[in-house]
């Protein structure tokens, strides 16, 4: 699955007991998107890891990202093709991320000893910052709403939490395409920018371009967006 080429819809048993002789009885349907993670508190969770700077495994938990910017950035499998490059592309930017505050987690089902073994033996991961979690029991993926119960892997999600715990922001993708994070960046300055001054920031914001002053001119903003910016200005 981590690296197949088709996609296929997920589906769902739901055990119904018939109250009568106390057997379940199992229904199969399609199952649907899991619910948003947007707006919700991170759930708790605590797990192994791998921290690649140390080079020792040590143990993670919400716990550890209270009180900060956070992403937890799930993937479906070590060992595998895509994602590697996205792994090592969050790495490229560990820096940045760093001075934005932000803490980054990266999560699968594999054990601690396979993200050992991953990040020592995978070119692109030379240097690796980052921590990996392992979610053998694969119950943190499901609490994320991320988890391929019958490949007991999870999808490519990245959610973003600001410092009260909350999500503001994520991405689910299937296996086979990765995630860019230069537009995650971007979404990073934005959502603080946002939660700092209390404007709003249009499609395609980055740091410079102008904002919504909805804070303070909102009525006056009320379906006249355009005199405040321009297309032009929003697609350049």
């Amino acid at each position: 699955m981590a690296c197949d080429t088709s996609i296929k819809a997920r589906e769902e048993r739901v055990a119904i007991t018939n109250s009568q002789n106390n057997e379940n009885i199992e229904i199969k349907k399609d199952k649907k998107m899991s619910s948003s993670m947007v707006q919700r508190q991170m759930p708790e969770f605590k797990m192994e890891a791998f921290n690649a700077k140390t080079g020792h495994y040590t143990t993670v938990s919400n716990e550890d990202y209270k009180g900060k910017w956070a992403v937890v950035c799930f993937y479906p499998a070590d060992f595998t093709f895509v994602c590697p490059t996205e792994i090592a592309a969050m790495n490229a930017h560990y820096d940045q991320f760093q001075k934005l505050g932000v803490e980054i987690l990266a999560i699968s089902t594999d054990t601690k000893f396979s993200h050992k073994r991953f990040v020592e033996t995978e070119p692109l991961l030379e240097g690796l910052q980052l921590t990996i979690g392992a979610d053998t029991t694969t119950t943190v993926s499901e609490d994320f709403g991320v988890l391929i119960e019958e490949e007991g892997m999870a999808l490519r999600g990245r959610f973003l939490f600001n410092p009260e715990g909350v999500c503001v922001a994520q991405e689910v993708q299937a296996p086979m395409v990765g995630r860019n994070v230069n537009e995650f960046l971007r979404q990073v300055q934005a959502w603080q920018h946002a939660t700092t001054t209390g404007e709003v920031c249009p499609a395609g914001w980055r740091p410079g371009k102008k904002t919504l002053p909805v804070n303070t001119d909102v009525e006056q903003m009320t379906g006249r967006v355009g005199d405040y910016v321009t297309i032009e200005e929003i697609l350049s």
